[in-house]
């Protein structure tokens, strides 16, 4: 289900906690046309769906997205900001640690029975899927099988690094994300130089798409044939002023992407543990309403024409477009204590299947656990156990 359009000008900023809350939504309420509302309101019934999870029923928002959250091997790059290194004070497994047993799709399989009729979009997002191609080229066909079998499925997408298309199979891993129907990919890549790339991205040795090079190879393969959206993540030391924006977009442009998203670091609550992570977002933070107002200022800024605000359960975003080539621009700011804050509601707004073989409404691998309810399974368990001390070998930044 598309989230509803209406105009931004009448919209009340009251029920805008997330945008409106920016320094700059008086400026951009003037000059942006359409308010996109991601997120139901709480009376709204049209955007929630009852439905029956493991026995139990549950209000579920419109639109929602299901990730596999599971990868046969460690993801191919150390991103110095990954919030999948951040730790909670209240602990809890580390969901990336998790290596999925030998009945993982089977175990996947199962648990996307429990969603038949509910109407989802894919987000293959988390960890790296291409970084191990058979492993890949499986996930996508059992995805496919649970379409055939009464998945409703709306959108189709994902987040990847390049790692698995810039190696010998990338070519059969694009033809299958084509027969999969993919709505859009989105390419990560922190700077158009390669050098400050690697030191924000950190791939590990012998990748080729580490190489400034094989990275523009690759988004052009990917570019021409499934719809490309190129997604840079504004730190200090990465791009983060206008200067570097626009010289980002003109790159991103000659590389084929069709979208580019600037999005800022996540804006964490005080239930973050202070490791290593932690320290780079906070010391390494470029402000979005910083980097936007000076954009906003900048001669080129009138190149591009403001579409719409989208208000998410955790996010908000500015999409606008160059009137010159069609490039669309988006700017994008998430808060986790909103995301904590609704996913601590009893409602679903995110479905995740974990490496242990639970499918729980949140990123974390031992909370909000909606299918199975009693495990009871030595399968299960087992499962959970191996993950556990898989994740105990895996690299992290934990200060």
């Amino acid at each position: 289900m598309p989230a509803p359009l209406e105009g931004l000008a009448t919209a009340d900023p009251g029920t805008l906690p997330l945008s409106a809350a920016s320094s700059l939504f008086q400026r951009l309420r003037a000059s942006t046309p359409q308010l996109a509302r991601r997120a139901p309101g709480e009376h709204d019934a049209a955007r929630w769906r009852e439905h029956r999870i493991g026995g139990r029923r549950y209000r579920v928002a419109q639109p929602v997205t299901f990730t596999p959250y599971a990868a046969a091997r460690p993801c191919s790059a150390r991103c110095l900001f990954c919030s999948e290194n951040l730790r909670r004070h209240d602990g809890g497994a580390m969901a990336q640690t998790l290596r999925p047993g030998p009945d993982h799709f089977e175990r996947l399989s199962a648990a996307l029975a429990q969603l038949r009729g509910l109407p989802l979009s894919w987000s293959l997002s988390g960890l790296e899927s291409s970084d191990d191609e058979d492993w890949f080229l499986r996930l996508l066909a059992t995805l496919s099988a649970a379409e055939r079998d009464g998945v409703q499925v709306e959108e189709r997408v994902l987040y990847s690094n390049g790692a698995g298309f810039a190696r010998g199979r990338g070519e059969e891993l694009i033809a299958a994300l084509r027969g999969f129907g993919l709505s859009w990919l989105e390419l990560s890549r922190h700077h158009y130089d390669a050098a400050r790339n690697q030191r924000i991205m950190r791939f590990r040795d012998g990748e080729p798409v580490a190489d400034g090079a094989v990275f523009e190879r690759v988004a052009r393969q990917l570019s021409a044939a499934l719809p490309l959206r190129q997604v840079c993540i504004l730190q200090r030391g990465g791009i983060d002023d206008a200067d570097g924006v626009r010289a980002y977009l003109d790159w991103a442009r000659a590389c084929g992407a069709g979208t580019v998203v600037f999005r800022e670091f996540s804006r964490l609550d005080p239930g973050y543990r202070d490791n290593a992570t932690r320290r780079y977002i906070d010391a390494e933070r470029a402000p979005i309403d910083e980097v936007l107002a000076a954009c906003m200022d900048a001669p080129w800024w009138p190149q591009l024409t403001p579409l719409r605000i989208t208000e998410g359960y955790y996010f908000w975003n500015l999409r606008l477009r160059e009137q010159d080539s069609g490039m669309e621009v988006v700017f994008e700011s998430s808060d986790y204590a909103a995301m904590h804050r609704r996913h601590a509601s009893g409602d679903i707004y995110k479905l995740v299947f974990h490496g242990n073989g639970r499918l729980c409404a949140g990123w974390q691998p031992d909370r909000d656990v909606l299918w199975p309810l009693h495990e009871d399974s030595a399968a299960l368990r087992e499962a959970s156990d191996g993950a556990s001390a898989n994740g105990a070998t895996a690299e992290r930044a934990d200060g």
